[in-house]
């Protein structure tokens, strides 16, 4: 997976994210990293966070046994349960806006133009033909379980290590002592996986 960091296409996706974002912004949200405990205890409260990174989607083909895939670059900010995603190279729909206010998500692409629903997993089912679990995803990447999750496992340095929510299994990857994970792997029985690199900013 490519890191974003260094790359003059990270500061672009960001500034995009600050734009369309219905709050304060991106750039305005920060991101403290609460204690492994905090991230226990409060799991149904989502802090503010930037990330940048690379997300990829692969499942097999019922038709031709063969894995499909796509991939895009992101910028990611969050506010409590409100965020906003934008995506370049955007699995096969060309470059996306995801926001979700808490009750609707809108989807906007070049492709498909604007579409709404209730959830954000719905949108880009619809708009793609993938499935992810965006309304777990906020919580793992701030290294906690979602309320949804059925299980959940811990490593020796308490940091979250395994996570169930339905069919998604998700495993976490850190950098030496980070609390944060550097990437997230989530797959489905049927072969379905979702790998998320991320580089976490203003830390």
């Amino acid at each position: 997976m490519l890191a974003l960091t260094s790359n003059p296409a990270a500061r672009l996706l960001l500034a995009a994210c600050s734009a369309a974002f219905i709050l304060s912004g991106c750039q305005s949200l920060s991101s403290t990293a609460p204690t492994a405990t905090t991230q226990m205890v409060n799991a149904d409260k989502l802090e503010r966070f930037n990330i940048t990174g690379k997300i990829g989607v692969s499942a097999p083909n019922r038709l031709t046994d063969k894995t499909e895939g796509g991939s895009a670059f992101y910028a990611w900010g969050q506010e409590q349960d409100r965020f906003a995603i934008e995506l370049i190279g955007a699995l096969g729909i060309g470059k996306t806006n995801i926001e979700y206010n808490g009750q609707t998500a809108t989807l906007v692409s070049e492709k498909t133009g604007t579409l709404t629903a209730d959830d954000p997993e719905t949108l880009l089912e619809q708009a793609t033909g993938w499935q992810a679990p965006i309304s777990q995803l906020p919580y793992w990447i701030s290294g906690r379980p979602a309320p949804s999750d059925s299980a959940s496992t811990l490593d020796a340095q308490n940091r979250l290590l395994t996570a169930v929510n339905g069919a998604w299994q998700a495993s976490f990857s850190y950098s030496g002592s980070d609390t944060l994970p550097n990437k997230i792997t989530v797959t489905q029985p049927q072969g379905q996986r979702v790998i998320m690199t991320i580089n976490h900013q203003n830390r």
